[in-house]
């Protein structure tokens, strides 16, 4: 007894002698407010997976890619959660450049429409007015896939920018737009109230694509690359976490996204397999990526992987 005192002693002496440092703080950006993959770092930041690599994270959300962009561009954040598609803003010269990515296929995507409506199929939206989030944006890209598939060409579907997805709902359910081009987690709580019914998911019109990506900013990555470094590590050790135990996940996400716990265990179910573990960019994806930028128009020939992403900090191993 006298020795495991003698070492409690010891312990407590040691704890009190070791110097505590503050953990640097971090701003970052999430391109939506309701998004199950983007929240991650919230999970994370909850649970002290950050803290453990001496971060401090400040964490805001916005109506879009563009906004977060722009916050960039106003050097409000440092790293930001976006679309692949977003890549796109750094070949316009938006201060950034995508560090890893961590989703893959577009399960986070879904067309919906209310309930009567006659569109049963993606090949009843010829000439029809979707709703999509912002100009640019992965949700405006799909649509142009999902045309194209259809043997319409880019154009053979309208879209209207409207920005996040309550804005969405408002004009579907007014009947102002034919059909909805929004994130599963809004599909799934609208179809939830019987508001609307989900026609299709996009993750087949695209199985193998970069839906998210982690954005820093050219500075950070070349002034401070440790913090770089050390968000995504955080930021994947958090997704590991999430992966492991469903049933602490449905407990924090459910009220954190103001879902009901069985809604956000369908939406658990649906986008966890589109998650990757590692940050990498698969190289088939990427190539999918650089087609998208072509056949919105934004660029007239494909940019070279440097000018996209860096692969300094992944594949992360813990």
């Amino acid at each position: 007894m006298i020795r495991i005192d003698a070492l409690a002693a010891f312990a407590v002496a040691l704890a009190l002698a070791t110097p505590s440092y503050a953990a640097d703080k971090l701003h970052v950006g999430k391109a939506v407010e309701t998004s199950f993959p983007m929240t991650i770092t919230d999970y994370g930041a909850a649970n002290g997976m950050f803290a453990k690599y001496g971060l401090d994270l400040e964490i805001t959300a916005f109506t879009g890619d563009a906004k977060m962009q722009q916050a960039f561009v106003a050097e409000s954040i440092d790293v930001g959660l976006g679309s692949g598609p977003a890549m796109a803003f750094e070949l316009k010269g938006a201060p950034t450049i995508a560090i890893a990515a961590f989703a893959g296929e577009p399960r986070t995507i879904s067309l919906a429409v209310i309930p009567d409506s006659p569109i049963k199929t993606p090949a009843d939206l010829k000439g029809k007015l979707v709703a999509i989030s912002t100009t640019g944006s992965l949700t405006e890209w799909l649509v142009k896939r999902l045309s194209v598939s259809q043997g319409w060409g880019p154009n053979g579907v309208r879209a209207a920018a409207l920005g996040a997805g309550a804005a969405m709902n408002g004009a579907l359910l007014t009947k102002e737009v034919d059909a909805m081009m929004t994130g599963t987690e809004n599909a799934f709580i609208v179809v939830d109230k019987g508001q609307v019914r989900i026609v299709t998911g996009m993750e087949s019109f695209a199985p193998d694509f970069i839906t998210h990506v982690i954005f820093a900013t050219t500075k950070l990555v070349h002034d401070k690359p440790d913090l770089a470094r050390r968000f995504v590590q955080g930021f994947f050790a958090s997704m590991a976490a999430v992966k492991a135990d469903k049933a602490k996940a449905v407990a924090f996400f459910a009220p954190f996204l103001n879902e009901k716990p069985s809604v956000f265990s369908a939406i658990y179910d649906q986008e966890l397999p589109m998650l990757i573990d590692d940050g990498h960019f698969d190289a088939k994806a990427v190539a999918v990526l650089k087609d998208s930028f072509i056949d919105m128009g934004i660029l007239d020939q494909k940019p070279s992987d440097e000018r996209l992403f860096t692969t300094q900090f992944v594949p992360v191993k813990f």
